[in-house]
């Protein structure tokens, strides 16, 4: 069971019910923004408002600094009573995670500077998570994950998620997949704390009201060896997003909206914070796609704050007590973007950036070739359930090869193992038999797959120059395998609404 004590949920609940009160947009504003909205044609319309001013933070007599949920978890961290953005602080690392693409320079690097006998400054808080150029026969990338083997053993690392069977990933009970969702579903996410990783969507950790973020091999040598990162204090925008979900849209959508009206350079070094009756609704999963594509804005770090739903996730997964923090009613964020969710539609990022915004129904003229379902960003449970409503809806068969990659082995069970999930409306079909019916692809061994290009062997590399619809999170030229290929980014939804036609698709002309 997650360790949080009734004092500290009560407290959690206080605080968070206070900064949801004072991101609430008033009448007023609502009415304004309605009014100073207008269509452009072929565009998409903005649905934010402009970012705001700055607001100083009230100072009346001795008093403490109102600070944001970032700067609360950072100051805690470098044992400060508070922080402000620019600050250059030494804080202390919860959990420091590595993967077989990085790991192996990490540890040259630790060992380099700290010398070959060195220990790890806590063996229990570093997680090694092979899960990138896996279900390969190229000897370097084999290699790898063999360099991360001798130095677990060495060390005596308590998370170290192996496989050496390669023929069949279920013959290894410690292998979990993509690293991101492994972290979370193995309890090494917690409210409050600093979780640092040698991957730049280590912010999918954000989800769970905490500070994470991608370093470097050399910064996560030296955390390796000390337990400690240098760090300067970002700046907050924050993200009021308000509205019932409509039923065609998930957060793909949503955080693919916000990049859109940011752009790739909209966040940089800032802290993107999530609050907002539709954040309140999201799964944990659904969460998790919000903040993980962070980095896409340019965002140090994302943060939806704890709350229930986090909690009951935690139940189970972790004995590590935890204390999660909120931002104050008067904190300073650099600026707000409020965004009524109801009136959104599905979007894509065209080729070849996150931040290309375009209405699905605005390229459905754009052929395609094929389908990618998976990663971190698409790859969870509730993504492949998603992508099976769509199917199941529409009864018929896909038109282009359609590639399914769980992102860990827990997905692999949850959607086609013998008592995988049934979906809902289904009669109690599982999605394996949904996507059978479909005509899908075989799925594949839970993994990054193709989402980072790869050696030419991985399972649905575009070793052509082939137009695809990924729920993956980048679409820059390369990415994907083939420098010439095209991909357009999409929630599940829209990604299986696409297979079924052979074109970029809404997926409302299958669910509505």
């Amino acid at each position: 069971m997650a360790s949080i004590s009734a004092a500290a949920k009560a407290a959690a609940a206080f605080s968070h019910k206070h900064e949801l009160a004072a991101a609430a947009p008033t009448q007023q504003r609502q009415r304004a923004s309605s009014r100073n909205r207008r269509a452009r044609v072929g565009c998409v319309r903005a649905v934010a408002t402009p970012a705001q001013a700055p607001r100083a933070p009230a100072a009346t007599g001795s008093v403490k600094t109102p600070m944001t949920t970032t700067e609360k978890i950072l100051a805690r961290a470098s044992e400060r009573a508070s922080l402000e953005p620019g600050e250059n602080v030494w804080v202390d690392v919860d959990v420091l995670m590595t993967h077989d693409v990085c790991g192996p320079g990490t540890i040259g690097i630790f060992k380099q500077e700290f010398g070959d006998d060195a220990k790890v400054w806590d063996r229990e808080k570093v997680v090694i998570i092979p899960d990138h150029y896996i279900f390969t026969s190229d000897e370097r990338a084999n290699r790898n994950v063999d360099i991360l083997r001798d130095f677990c053993d060495e060390q005596k690392i308590k998370y170290f998620y192996d496989i050496k069977d390669l023929s069949d990933f279920r013959a290894n009970p410690d292998y979990k997949g993509v690293c991101h969702i492994a972290l979370a579903q193995e309890g090494h996410c917690r409210p409050g704390e600093v979780l640092l990783g040698t991957d730049s969507h280590t912010c999918n950790a954000g989800a769970f009201g905490q500070f994470a973020t991608g370093i470097g091999n050399t910064d996560a040598g030296f955390v390796m060896g000390t337990g400690k990162a240098l760090l300067k204090v970002p700046p907050t925008i924050r993200f009021v997003l308000d509205g019932e979900m409509p039923p065609f849209l998930l957060a793909k959508d949503l955080i693919l909206q916000i990049i859109g009206e940011i752009s790739v350079s909209g966040a940089t070094y800032k802290s993107m914070e999530f609050v907002g009756s539709t954040v309140e609704s999201l799964t944990m999963e659904e969460r998790m796609t919000l903040c993980n594509m962070v980095i896409e804005a340019g965002g140090k770090n994302g943060v939806v704050p704890a709350d229930a739903t986090t909690f009951k996730y935690l139940e189970g997964k972790t004995s590590v007590e935890y204390e999660p923090v909120y931002s104050d009613a008067q904190a300073r964020f650099v600026s707000d973007y409020r965004i009524d969710v109801s009136k959104l539609e599905p979007v894509v990022a065209k080729p070849h950036s996150p931040d290309n915004r375009a209405l699905a129904r605005e390229c459905k003229d754009v052929k395609i070739d094929r389908v990618y379902i998976g990663s971190c960003t698409g790859g969870k449970t509730e993504d492949f359930l998603a992508a099976a409503k769509v199917f199941l809806a529409s009864g018929g068969k896909v038109k282009v090869p359609t590639f399914l990659v769980p992102a860990t082995q827990k997905v692999w069970m949850d959607v086609y193992g013998l008592t995988g999930i049934t979906v809902p409306g289904s009669g109690g079909k599982t999605c394996l038999q949904i996507f059978e019916e479909a005509g899908c692809d075989t799925p594949a061994s839970p993994n990054c797959g193709a989402c980072l290009g790869g050696p030419r062997d991985t399972y649905a590399r575009m070793n052509e120059p082939t137009v695809c619809v990924s729920t993956t999170n980048r679409n820059f030229p390369g990415r994907m395998g083939h420098k010439e290929g095209q991909i357009y980014l999409a929630s599940p939804f829209t990604a299986a609404a696409s297979a079924l036609t052979g074109y970029v698709t809404d997926p409302r002309d299958f669910l509505v």
